[in-house]
């Protein structure tokens, strides 16, 4: 994972303005795991439909990918949902905090997505390419085993993912 240094001035501001701030509304800047190093820390200003999502770097394979980080229940639930362009994002990375065997929906997706699930050691677990679903009901995507990441991308776009595919997960182990 890259460390970007206006990262770091973002958090620095951050910390003083909230110092500064006494009795202000608390900041909307996305949690992320400690060891997870946020490379800007939202995309309001270029996407409005993804405002308060952080963005981070992960490798699947080698490969780079810049993905806005879905690492708080309200965040996971709202996804992708509305978004009709990524602004040069290559996906959606859903964290969470143990692992789970749960399927995604598509329910006002407008994006076909590939979706990778990856286990806490960041092996796939399992892909699968999702159709955008308007109406209800909506079909769920289930993958075939426990996972602990699921990184979504639009539909043929991200590199090929498939058996023996691993996402580099260091950047989130425990301290």
């Amino acid at each position: 994972m890259r460390i970007r240094p206006a990262a770091w001035v973002v958090v620095i501001l951050a910390v003083v303005v909230s110092a500064c701030a006494k009795g202000a509304a608390p900041s909307s800047t996305a949690t992320v795991p400690s060891s997870t190093t946020v490379a800007t820390p939202s995309t309001t200003d270029a996407l409005p439909e993804l405002a308060g999502f952080a963005t981070i770097t992960v490798a699947v394979d080698g490969d780079e990918l810049e993905v806005a980080l879905a690492d708080r229940p309200d965040l996971r639930r709202r996804g992708l949902m509305g978004v009709t362009d990524l602004g040069g994002l290559d996906g959606m990375l859903f964290v969470f905090g143990e692992d789970v065997d749960g399927g995604f929906w598509m329910k006002d997706t407008v994006i076909p997505l590939d979706i990778a699930f990856f286990d806490a050691e960041g092996r796939v677990v399992d892909w699968l390419t999702m159709d955008p679903c308007l109406a209800d009901p909506c079909p769920t995507y289930t993958p075939g085993g426990s996972y602990r990441y699921a990184l979504e991308t639009p539909a043929g776009s991200a590199p090929t993912i498939g058996p023996g595919s691993v996402m580099d997960v260091s950047v989130f182990d425990a301290e």
